[in-house]
């Protein structure tokens, strides 16, 4: 019998805390690390304060998962899971601000901009970001092929064909009905991309075949998709203690949602017929151990908060 074959047949569950709390003490522990310099002005304590204290670190756990799936390079894999969280954590600090969604919690505390005032929190926001391709980067240690390719995947997730070009797009159509094609495109470069891209990033770490890449790439862009929606879902089902955030913004601020289109329901079917196109794209793989990959797509639609 194939290694994909035992695999896939074994009854014993993923324990996935289990996983989790391993995978999550080396993301904290090099996050810390890169981030110990104070920086100017007090801008490093600004910037370890958007990134410390809070989240799922989703992107993080997916680079590491997509990495153990391919048998990759684990130095190269936490270097890429810490990048892409910091470029989330950037994106987060800047959408939060007054020009973009104004938003005045985070996490369950204050917003960047709040704590720290506007120009702090936009310096913190760019430092991040600088800091993110500088981890991708080192001197030894991961080869210069494969810096360049993590650096380019993660860039262009970040652009304008990415997660800045779904967020011009969205402050383009408040107050305005999308089609469902164009709601989905939207928050495919919004949210999905940087999703997608983190799954990516973990294959880049090893050598997985191209028909295996493209399957991992199809799970990301279809978990990145069901992120989204079932945040609309929350948006309006949960307070704003549960979410860490300002429940009810999107409805307040007359943005198109999953739920204003296809009501509350319908965006919860939507959200399991994504998981269930994620989890078939990883039996197509045909990598023996997805199953850090799998569970992670339950949680990503299972998700209270």
């Amino acid at each position: 019998m194939s290694a994909v074959s035992d695999s896939r047949a074994s009854t014993v569950p993923f324990a996935l805390a289990t996983w989790m709390q391993a995978q999550l003490a080396r993301v904290e522990a090099a996050l810390d690390a890169a981030l110990a310099d104070d920086g100017p002005a007090g801008l490093g304590l600004a910037m370890r304060y958007a990134v410390q204290g809070g989240g799922k670190r989703l992107r993080p756990l997916l680079v590491l998962a997509a990495c153990e799936a391919v048998e990759g390079q684990p130095a190269a894999a936490l270097r890429a899971a810490c990048a892409v969280e910091l470029i989330h954590a950037y994106s987060l600090v800047h959408d939060d601000m007054p020009c973009m969604d104004n938003d005045v919690l985070r996490r369950g505390k204050p917003t960047v901009h709040v704590q720290f005032g506007q120009a702090q929190a936009l310096l913190a926001g760019d430092a991040l970001q600088a800091l993110a391709f500088e981890l991708l980067t080192p001197e030894d240690g991961v080869d210069e092929a494969m810096q360049a390719r993590l650096c380019r995947l993660l860039a262009r997730a970040a652009g304008s064909q990415g997660m800045a070009g779904g967020q011009a797009i969205d402050l383009a159509h408040v107050g305005c009905q999308l089609a469902e094609g164009e709601l989905r495109h939207m928050h495919a470069l919004k949210t999905g991309a940087l999703l997608q891209a983190s799954v990516l990033m973990g294959a880049a770490c090893g050598q997985a075949s191209p028909a295996a890449c493209q399957a991992l790439s199809e799970y990301g862009a279809a978990i990145g998709l069901a992120f989204q929606v079932v945040d609309d879902v929350l948006d309006v089902t949960q307070d704003s203690a549960t979410l860490g955030k300002t429940a009810g913004k999107d409805a307040a601020q007359d943005k198109p949602t999953y739920v204003s289109l296809m009501g509350l329901q319908g965006a919860r079917a939507h959200a399991d017929d994504l998981l269930a196109q994620a989890q078939a794209r990883l039996v197509a793989s045909g990598l023996a151990d997805t199953h850090a990959l799998a569970a992670l797509a339950d949680m990503v639609v299972r998700r209270t908060h």
